[in-house]
């Protein structure tokens, strides 16, 4: 991460304060869990939400507090009188302003009034719910998940475990948000499958990007769930990813984007829950192709573009790897956390 934007972070960070707040407003309501807002791993971070203040009303941009509390972008921008580099609606456009949207973020969370909203009380979307691109997606990228799949793969599947990183897309139209349902038809698919990964937002357009400089790419991070149809994967297109991996709405992320500077990647972990199981449990420390190898490998003669997102891969105890195996059914509850950003919470339905 380059200094200019990590001391953008620090401007904000010190009016954040410590600890896990779990509100009850709107979910004591409605039945279900309230919403976690777990303390940031980094130093100097900020939470950024795309959210709705009311049913109606129409999508902005929020950071969120410690203390769960959504702070309006725009409706701040306006108070404090200040012109805003960006669209406070889009989360690309403010990956695409750089430190300067930082800074200006960093201010209104400094200078935020009293007028806030309880993170129960809105309804938080997908962090970036129209992708200007495919998501990019990392293969086998714990070592035991790619061992755990062996037993279960043709013999004519790959064997070895690979020496660059494993890429492969999921369409557009699989972003999902961060409380929605995952759609469920039989007559597609039978074997629905959890896959709790650690979602990178890149912040600058790059080419031919080295390890060394990677960082330098990262605008923030995300829960991610690459939500899997087996029987597609693995029957109907004979192992081949995209379509098995690019059903509507198979793809739920956020609840928000943690700015870079908030978040520790060694303090990390990638943890998936099923009905309140826990079916995947892992470190970043476990990921075999950290995410500066990635970037590098993703950007050779591809170029990134602020915005897009890369999905780093899935630890082992997914439900395919398991004797006998396990597959999501309507009702089913699946949870997606990754420690020091926060939950996902989606039924399949």
């Amino acid at each position: 991460m380059d200094t200019n934007r990590r001391d953008a972070l620090k401007l904000g960070a010190s009016a954040a304060m410590s600890g896990m707040f779990i509100s009850n407003v709107m979910a004591a309501a409605d039945g279900q869990p309230p919403i976690v807002v777990e303390p940031m791993t980094g130093k100097a971070g900020l939470r950024i939400a795309n959210y709705l203040p009311k049913m109606g009303a129409t999508s902005r941009l929020g950071l969120v507090t410690n203390d769960g509390l959504v702070v309006d972008i725009p409706a701040e921008a306006t108070r404090q009188k200040m012109q805003l580099s960006f669209d406070p609606a889009s989360m690309i456009s403010l990956a695409a302003s750089g430190n300067r949207g930082l800074v200006e973020l960093a201010a209104i969370f400094k200078n935020r009034g009293s007028n806030l909203q309880n993170v129960n009380q809105v309804v938080l979307l997908s962090p970036i719910p129209k992708p200007q691109a495919n998501i990019y997606c990392v293969g086998w990228n714990y070592l035991d998940h790619f061992e755990e799949g062996l037993k279960h793969r043709a013999d004519t599947a790959v064997k070895e475990y690979p020496k660059v990183p494993v890429l492969f897309t999921k369409g557009t139209q699989t972003m999902n948000g961060p409380f929605d349902n995952i759609p469920y038809d039989a007559g597609i698919s039978t074997m629905i499958d959890w896959e709790a990964e650690l979602a990178v937002v890149i912040g600058k357009k790059g080419k031919n990007i080295s390890e060394e400089n990677a960082m330098d790419y990262v605008f923030g991070y995300s829960a991610y769930n690459d939500t899997t149809a087996r029987d597609i994967q693995q029957k109907r297109q004979s192992g081949q990813w995209f379509k098995g991996k690019s059903l509507d709405g198979h793809g739920p992320m956020g609840p928000w984007v943690v700015t870079a500077g908030g978040v520790n990647l060694d303090d990390t972990r990638i943890i998936c829950r099923v009905n309140g199981v826990e079916k995947q449990n892992a470190s970043y420390k476990q990921m075999y192709f950290k995410i500066p190898a990635i970037i590098a490998e993703l950007s050779r003669g591809l170029t990134l573009l602020p915005g897009d997102i890369i999905a780093t891969g899935t630890p082992s105890g997914v439900g395919a790897g398991r004797t006998p195996q396990e597959f999501m059914k309507p009702g089913d509850i699946m949870e997606t956390n990754i420690t020091g950003i926060g939950i996902l919470r989606n039924k399949i339905a």
